[in-house]
């Protein structure tokens, strides 16, 4: 499970480093693409063949399904580590995330997210009035185990 939260600067060329407990549970090779709420989502090779297989069940005929796969897929890439354990994230994801230094990189169960500094504490404000709502209204549906 990755789990955590760390602060790193991104740099002109679009790097950025990754904590090393991250990097040993991604492998050495894994998909970056657009997330929701104007973050990044990098999945394991593994955990996003299993999103892909996900996505090939859905009709192409609804449009939401068209239009989520082309979001999500569209700018999907393939990334390794280099010698610093740092990654290069393309233009287009850094500027759909609005990544320009400090960035914060979280573990959210079977993916990283990547925030901008700014994105993420207004996220945080924004919602930490609501999570014990949420967070009551998820596991009383009956649909999830307790905690």
């Amino acid at each position: 499970m990755l789990m955590g939260e760390y602060h790193h600067n991104i740099d002109d060329k679009g790097r950025l480093i990754i904590p090393s407990k991250f990097r040993y549970e991604l492998g050495e090779k894994f998909i970056i693409t657009r997330g929701l709420d104007k973050c990044l989502f990098i999945y394991s090779s593994e955990d996003w063949n299993k999103i892909v297989e996900r996505l090939k069940k859905l009709p192409f005929t609804n449009k939401d399904a068209r239009n989520f796969t082309r979001f999500f897929l569209s700018g999907a890439a393939e990334c390794e580590f280099d010698r610093q354990g740092r990654i290069n994230i393309t233009s287009p994801l850094v500027s759909y995330a609005g990544l320009t230094k400090e960035c914060v990189i979280i573990g959210a169960n079977d993916r990283l997210e990547i925030w901008s500094s700014h994105a993420w504490e207004e996220f945080l404000t924004t919602n930490e009035d609501d999570l014990s709502d949420i967070a009551e209204n998820l596991f009383a549906t009956g649909s999830y185990e307790t905690l």
